[in-house]
C-alpha cells in the first residue's frame, strides 16, 4: 500500500473489484492505492473495534451502516496496537466527531495510520453486489494520479493480488514475544493463550475472572505452552485461511492428547475442528458484525452475537462424531445459514465457538462462554 497524506477529503477515489465492478467516489483517510479482500459489516457501531481487529488484516471493511464516525476515535477502545483493515468503505463520513471521550477523527486517525478509504458511494449496492457474487478482491485508487489511468488498467492492478484462500497470515499479526496480563483480583488459574490474532477484550475477559493469561506469539510450541504450567490453553481469532494452520494445528492436538481444558475462538475453532479430523471451507461472502444470531444447542438459547469469519468448519450437525480425541459434536449454529459456529469434545475438556464472546463492541449475549471456561478447569483440578 503506497499514501500520501492532506486533502483527502477532496480527492477523487474509485472503488474497483475484481470483476470490474467500479465505484467511484471521495477519498476518505490517506490518499494512495490499496488492496485486499472486500468484505462488509453489519455492525451499527463499534467501528474503532473492527478497525483494530487483527482478524481484518488483509481486508477492505465495507460499513453496512451508512453514516460513520460520528463519535471519533478515542485511545481506549482500539482490540490492538494499530489499524488492521487495508482499506475502509463509507457512504456518508461524519463531519465533525461528537464523544466525550473523542480524540481525533476518524479521518484523521485513518489518515495518521496510512489506512486508504473511500467515501461517498453506494455502500448498499456494493454490499449487495458482495452478497450475489462473494467476498472478492477489491483495489482503492485516490488521489489525482489515477486521474487519467484506464479502469483496464486498475483492474489489471487488482486482479494481480493474492487471494485470500490459501493465505497464512497468523504469524503476521501475532505477538513476537511472550507477556502477561495478570489477573484482576485473587488469581484462580493460568491460562496459556496462543496468538493467532487476539483482540485485547479476549485475555481482559479471562482476567476479570481471576485469570493470569499468558500470551504466546503464533510459533509457540507444546513445551512452549507448557512451560508456563497452565490450568488451561486458549487458541485465539485470527486472520488467513485455516488449511494453511499446520503448525497451531499440531500444537492443538499435544494439549488434546494431554488432557488439558481448550478453549478456541474464531479461528481456533477452524483449529480445533481441523485437530479433530474434519475439513474447513471458504465461506461465499463471510459473517461480520455484531448482529448475528446464534443458537447454543446445548441450552438451546439463542444469542445475538459478534462475527468476523470468511471460513468455517465442515462438520455435521445432525449427529455425534468419532474422533482420534473421542465424541465431538456442533454445539451452535448460525440460524442465517446453519453454519457450524461452535464444537464441543463430550469425552475431554475441549470446546471452541466460531465467533466472538468477548465481543467488544457488544452484544455480551455470550460472555457465558468464558465462565464455561473457567468450569472446565475447576473440574479438571477438581
Amino acid at each position: 500500500m503506497t499514501t500520501s497524506t492532506r486533502g483527502a477529503s477532496k480527492a477523487p477515489a474509485v472503488l474497483v473489484l475484481e470483476d470490474g465492478r467500479i465505484f467511484r467516489g471521495r477519498a476518505y483517510g490517506a490518499v494512495g492505492e490499496t488492496f485486499g479482500e472486500a468484505v462488509f459489516s453489519t455492525g451499527m457501531t463499534g467501528y474503532q473495534e473492527t478497525l483494530t481487529d487483527p482478524s481484518y488484516h488483509r481486508q477492505v471493511v465495507v460499513m453496512t451502516a451508512p453514516h460513520v464516525g460520528n463519535t471519533g476515535v478515542n485511545d481506549e477502545d482500539p482490540e490492538s496496537a494499530r489499524i488492521w483493515v487495508s482499506g475502509y468503505v463509507v457512504r456518508d463520513p461524519a463531519r465533525v466527531p461528537s464523544n466525550w471521550r473523542s480524540r481525533r477523527s476518524l479521518d484523521e486517525e485513518l489518515e495518521r495510520q496510512g489506512v486508504v478509504g473511500i467515501s461517498g458511494i453506494d455502500t448498499r449496492a456494493l454490499t449487495r453486489h458482495l452478497r450475489e457474487r462473494g467476498a472478492m478482491r477489491v483495489g482503492i485508487f485516490s488521489g489525482e494520479q489515477w486521474a487519467g489511468v484506464r479502469d483496464e488498467a486498475l483492474l489489471s492492478k487488482v486482479q494481480e493480488q493474492p487471494q485470500m484462500k490459501g493465505a497464512n497470515l497468523s504469524a503476521e499479526v501475532a505477538t513476537k514475544e511472550a507477556y502477561v496480563v495478570p489477573a484482576i483480583g485473587t488469581k484462580k488459574f493460568t491460562v496459556a493463550a496462543v496468538d493467532l490474532g487476539i483482540k485485547g477484550m479476549t485475555p481482559h475477559r479471562m482476567a476479570e475472572r481471576g485469570i493470569e493469561v499468558h500470551v504466546l506469539p503464533a510459533t509457540a510450541t507444546a513445551e512452549d505452552i507448557y512451560a508456563v504450567n497452565p490450568d488451561g490453553v486458549f487458541f485465539s481469532n485470527g486472520p488467513g485461511d485455516p488449511a494453511t494452520a499446520d503448525h497451531p494445528v499440531a500444537v492443538m492436538q499435544a494439549v488434546l492428547e494431554r488432557g488439558t481444558p481448550l478453549f478456541g475462538i474464531c479461528f481456533g475453532n477452524q483449529i480445533l475442528g481441523r485437530a479433530l479430523g474434519f475439513g474447513t471451507y471458504k465461506l461465499k461472502y463471510g459473517h461480520r458484525g455484531i448482529n448475528q444470531p446464534v443458537q447454543d444447542r446445548t441450552t438451546g438459547k439463542v444469542e445475538v452475537t459478534a462475527h468476523n469469519h470468511g471460513f468455517a468448519v465442515d462438520a455435521p450437525t445432525d449427529k455425534v462424531s468419532e474422533t482420534p480425541y473421542g465424541r465431538a459434536e456442533v454445539s451452535h449454529v448460525c440460524l442465517n445459514d446453519n453454519v457450524v459456529e461452535g464444537l464441543q469434545l463430550l469425552d475431554r475438556p475441549a470446546f471452541s465457538v466460531q465467533y466472538h464472546p468477548e465481543a467488544a463492541a457488544g452484544p455480551h449475549d455470550a460472555a457465558y462462554l468464558f465462565d464455561r471456561f473457567v468450569q472446565l478447569m475447576e473440574g479438571q483440578r477438581a
